[in-house]
């Protein structure tokens, strides 16, 4: 699950982390009233207008903008509200804007120059540990940084079991290039950081960047933050931050209704239980010409009831050109899904793209006579090879 910046601010600082501090508005004039309570409270003449979308990037879409005066956060706040943000990472239509965070500004003048740095902490699979990323090209994309100059980056490695050791972090502050108070303040932000990001069971956090400031603090400008979806049961105050109109409509939907969907860019939609054969099945259309339209694992059971509402998702995508169910009948007999598909089918009346159904398990034989005997305009398989054959006629 995502987050806003506003909201992974906010879990930093619930663990001592350094932060920029910021108000979020919804209109122009909530961001006037924000930028005033924060020169109260900061002191800060100038104010940093960010949209707050689930995407990065959101400087170079011109949705980043500096205000010097309360004139400049209305007009900024008042054009970044309700526009369609276009960064890298949206897709061509953008992503609509609905708050700002108004912020303080930290760039400012003192006894030193201030410095940028990157830094994320996330899990490395092929390890089992987690990782703490880091670089001295912060405000910079990562991915430009590994690919232009990829011995900036640092990475050191963490045994969950003992958790973050003290010259870790004094060797994360040392390569970075500090000395003295910015030294010690890196050092007490990167063990704060890791907590945060072990006590909130998140993925990942990215803060890009982190900024030492010309009086030598070290702080999160921006904070990119994603919770495991696994652990929210256990972090109820972060469920709450979930954001629907960030998320893809569809996918919301299929989850409401216990499917694992993924919404992909294809033309053959995919109906599966069980995440590794759905993966398999991904492939097999990839080998058969086609491309998967979603991921979607019905899971154990695949009733007419869930294969309707099965139908029903991937058929919201007007690029699929052609429907492949392929369940193994282990836990589920194929005949029953089989029967559920048929019933589906006929709840459903017409559907007008290609069905093929492969079940393979208990009662595969009896669930094939079933498909083919129905009268519906459904093809029916067995074998991986005779599926995959069938979508590529019905592809062609």
């Amino acid at each position: 699950m995502n987050l806003h910046e506003y909201q992974g601010k906010e879990i930093l600082a619930s663990f001592g982390v350094r932060i920029q501090r910021g108000i979020v508005a919804h209109n122009a004039k909530e961001a006037v009233a924000a930028a005033k309570q924060l020169t109260v409270e900061t002191g800060t003449g100038w104010h940093v207008i960010k949209a707050q979308v689930h995407a990065g990037g959101r400087g170079k879409g011109g949705g980043v903008k500096l205000a010097k005066n309360l004139n400049e956060v209305e007009e900024i706040a008042g054009s970044i509200i309700g526009m369609n943000l276009i960064t890298p990472q949206t897709s061509a239509a953008g992503k609509k804007v609905h708050q700002v965070l108004v912020a303080e500004d930290v760039y400012y003048p003192g006894e030193t120059e201030t410095s940028e740095f990157y830094m994320s902490v996330l899990l490395n699979r092929s390890t089992g540990r987690n990782m703490i990323m880091y670089s001295t090209e912060g405000g910079m994309d990562i991915e430009e940084v590994a690919e232009k100059t990829p011995h900036l980056i640092y990475t050191e490695e963490i045994d969950p079991g003992t958790g973050l050791l003290a010259f870790q972090a004094r060797k994360i502050a040392f390569n970075l290039g500090l000395s003295g108070t910015a030294f010690k303040e890196m050092t007490k932000f990167v063990a704060a950081l890791y907590t945060a990001y072990v006590e909130s069971d998140s993925s990942m956090f990215e803060i890009n960047p982190v900024l030492k400031t010309s009086d030598n603090k070290i702080m999160a400008v921006d904070a990119k933050v994603s919770i495991d979806d696994n652990a929210l049961y256990r972090r109820k105050q972060y469920a709450e931050m979930r954001d629907l109109r960030e998320e893809n409509p569809i996918e919301v939907e299929a989850g409401a209704l216990g499917l694992n969907y993924v919404d992909l860019e294809g033309n053959v939609g995919c109906m599966v239980n069980g995440a590794g054969l759905a993966m398999a099945t991904m492939d097999l259309i990839k080998q058969a010409g086609g491309e998967p339209a979603n991921f979607l694992d019905v899971g154990g059971t695949a009733d007419a009831a869930r294969v309707e509402a099965a139908f029903k998702i991937i058929l919201k995508d007007p690029e699929v050109k052609a429907i492949l169910i392929n369940i193994f009948g282990g836990i589920v007999r194929c005949d029953r899904v089989a029967q559920g598909v048929i019933d589906a089918y006929k709840n459903m009346g017409t559907i007008n793209v290609p069905i093929i159904v492969r079940l393979q398990g208990t009662n595969a034989d009896i669930a094939k006579e079933l498909i083919d005997n129905s009268g519906l305009d459904v093809q029916s398989a067995v074998q991986f090879q005779e599926a995959a054959d069938k979508v590529k006629q019905v592809l062609a």
